[in-house]
């Protein structure tokens, strides 16, 4: 019986391909590092983020929404920082939230967020270039084409590694 993924033993070694987070002018603070896993059964992903906005009220989310996006660069306009990262990564013309691009939100405490799932959405080679992009909300996870998740705040192109 083939064992399931030790997450311990996939972090101790360097990851596959990252992507270094950074705000957009609204939230300058906001920084943090996706790291991508190459793995037998597909991909684990890590990220790492700070600066996230706080909650302002008691029982208020502080949720973000989290996307692989078909983009290159992390360029924008006037009213939108990140215009240029385009829609989710969706090869396959999936509807949401099946995107290939869709990840679990994130968490946010006193805007920390950190989180390690396994997906078999993408394989690395498929997303160098790509952009991860972090939204002012969370995604609904129901509405087309992307969850309803709000302003793009920050964002990082996914690079390789060096070896």
């Amino acid at each position: 019986m083939k064992s399931f993924i030790n997450f311990c033993s996939v972090f101790r070694r360097r990851a596959d391909a990252v992507a270094f987070i950074s705000g957009g002018r609204n939230y300058p603070k906001l920084h943090g590092t996706v790291f991508f896993y190459a793995e037998s059964d597909g991909v684990v992903v890590r990220a790492e983020i700070d600066g996230l906005p706080k909650a302002g009220k008691p029982c208020s989310s502080p949720i973000y929404a989290i996307h692989i996006h078909d983009g290159t660069e992390c360029t924008g306009n006037g009213t939108d920082d990140f215009a240029n990262t385009g829609g989710h990564y969706n090869p396959n013309n999936c509807p949401h939230p099946y995107h290939a691009g869709d990840l679990p939100p994130l968490f946010s405490v006193n805007g920390k967020a950190m989180m390690a799932f396994l997906t078999d959405r993408f394989m690395v080679k498929e997303i160098i270039g790509k952009t991860v992009i972090i939204h002012s909300r969370p995604d609904d996870f129901t509405t087309q084409p992307s969850g309803n998740a709000g302003e793009k705040i920050a964002c990082g192109v996914i690079t390789l590694t060096a070896r």
